[in-house]
């Protein structure tokens, strides 16, 4: 049987690797970062450059199946079941090229932030990346990019400067503010759904100065944190970015050991400025008597594990919500749900505002996110019948009253992806869909249908 037959090795007139359930390597293939994701497409593509790409889509039109991009596997249980769909594994094409003088970086679909962050760090330059390198840079920037640059210098996906692609037709084109400014638009906050990334040019920012560094305090006083963090948040400028985190490190030999199996409320903070300028604005929080103090002046590869985000995959759910405030009776109703031994591992509240609002000339479908509170629970299960919707469903009901909207990188299960837009972007997304894909053969993580599809939505 010919691999046009039944795909197995590689597609004829290319390299092109393809794999099928039972093949050598077809878990690993469609492996995602969430443990608890369990994807099976019905075939897997392993291209390596453009030209693959384009020889995948053309495989699964004539086998019938849709296409859903996947680089490093984050996020992706927002895309629901891959039935009828071909899974093309891009991870193979992590490609760098950084333009020091311009400014300006080029990767290819899989690059992740640590193929980046460091080297761009050397020159006293940073990207705007999020808490993880782990985090591909593609589908992040896609779908707006926030972190911890973000408050002084805006989102990531407004830094996007040109984006290289497949359509569904299997045509290659680099998109940018004067090639296909319908597509650039639309896929700076549209995501995945118009064509197959291949690779993405961006702006990079320098940091001649940096302070970062968290404090430390018993999780038990996460209400007196919090009310503190929340009182000093409107005095604090765009150039200092604070989170407050409520983690429980697990007993593992690679967490260090003056943290392992302990849980703390955590201030975190990078501050585009002077260590004593920082601890001038930090001070209500310094005053509480932190029990580790880790501030200090740093260089910007510090800013890719200040997060202490875990870097290997595990299972997980989470939940999330962008609010104006977080008041006094909202602190309170969450403070329980800090306790040590819950499945809630981690409650993150992100300090948003400035940067994030601010919609720059020629912004693409995802310019600005609203509030001045980002909020995001994570859920371990520690075992096959813990129950982690309960946690996360009350943690859910305390913010549902405040919510103003959400980040869609962080909604990690399907929804209509309309609710992250207003009518009139929506209808222009849908409108650009019909434009390249007028079939519906590509998937985004949140998909963006075609006004008329052939396919199975």
């Amino acid at each position: 049987m010919t691999p046009t037959d039944r795909p197995g090795t590689t597609s004829p007139g290319t390299d092109l690797r393809v794999l099928a359930p039972g093949d050598p390597g077809w878990n690993e293939a469609r492996a995602t970062f969430n443990l608890l994701d369990d994807q099976r497409p019905d075939l897997v593509a392993l291209p390596e450059n453009r030209d693959d790409v384009a020889a995948a889509i053309a495989l699964a039109r004539r086998a019938g199946l849709r296409v859903a991009a996947q680089g490093t596997g984050h996020g992706a249980s927002a895309r629901g079941p891959l039935d009828g769909t071909m899974l093309l594994n891009t991870s193979r094409m992590t490609e760098v090229a950084i333009d020091a003088e311009r400014r300006r970086v080029r990767v290819g679909a899989a690059a992740k932030w640590e193929h980046v962050a460091p080297r761009l760090s050397e020159l006293g330059l940073a990207g705007l990346h999020g808490s993880s390198l782990d985090v591909g840079l593609a589908g992040y920037s896609m779908g707006g990019g926030i972190g911890w640059l973000t408050r002084k210098h805006g989102l990531q996906t407004n830094a996007v400067r040109a984006i290289e692609l497949v359509t569904a037709a299997g045509e290659h084109l680099r998109v940018d503010a004067d090639h296909h400014a319908d597509l650039f638009w639309a896929l700076r906050g549209g995501g995945g759904n118009f064509g197959v990334v291949t690779a993405i040019e961006f702006d990079v920012v320098p940091v001649p100065e940096l302070t970062s560094g968290s404090y430390f305090f018993p999780v038990e006083r996460a209400r007196e944190v919090l009310h503190t963090w929340t009182a000093l948040l409107p005095t604090l400028p765009e150039e200092l970015t604070t989170w407050v985190t409520v983690l429980h490190f697990p007993p593992a030999d690679e967490v260090p050991a003056e943290v392992r199996a302990q849980s703390f409320v955590i201030l975190m903070a990078a501050h585009l400025g002077p260590e004593r300028e920082a601890r001038r604005l930090l001070k209500p929080l310094e005053e509480l008597g932190p029990i580790m103090d880790t501030l200090g002046a740093q260089s910007p590869i510090a800013l890719g594990t200040l997060a202490m985000d875990p870097e290997d995959p595990l299972p997980y759910r989470s939940t999330t919500a962008l609010v104006d405030e977080l008041p006094g009776d909202a602190i309170d109703a969450i403070a329980p749900l800090t306790a040590p031994g819950s499945p809630l591992v981690l409650i993150q509240f992100r300090h948003t505002g400035a940067g994030f609002s601010r919609r720059p000339d020629g912004a693409g479908a995802r310019a600005t996110l609203p509030g001045e509170i980002l909020v995001f629970g994570l859920a371990v299960p520690d075992g096959p019948d813990a129950d982690v919707t309960g946690p996360l469903g009350a943690l859910d009901a305390v913010l549902a009253p405040l919510k103003v909207g959400e980040y869609p990188n962080f909604v990690e299960r399907p929804v209509d992806a309309g609710r992250f837009f207003d009518d009139a972007t929506w209808a222009r997304l849908r409108a650009i869909k019909d434009a390249y894909d007028p079939g519906d053969l590509i998937r985004g993580n949140h998909h963006v249908p075609a006004g008329g599809t052939s396919l199975a939505a």
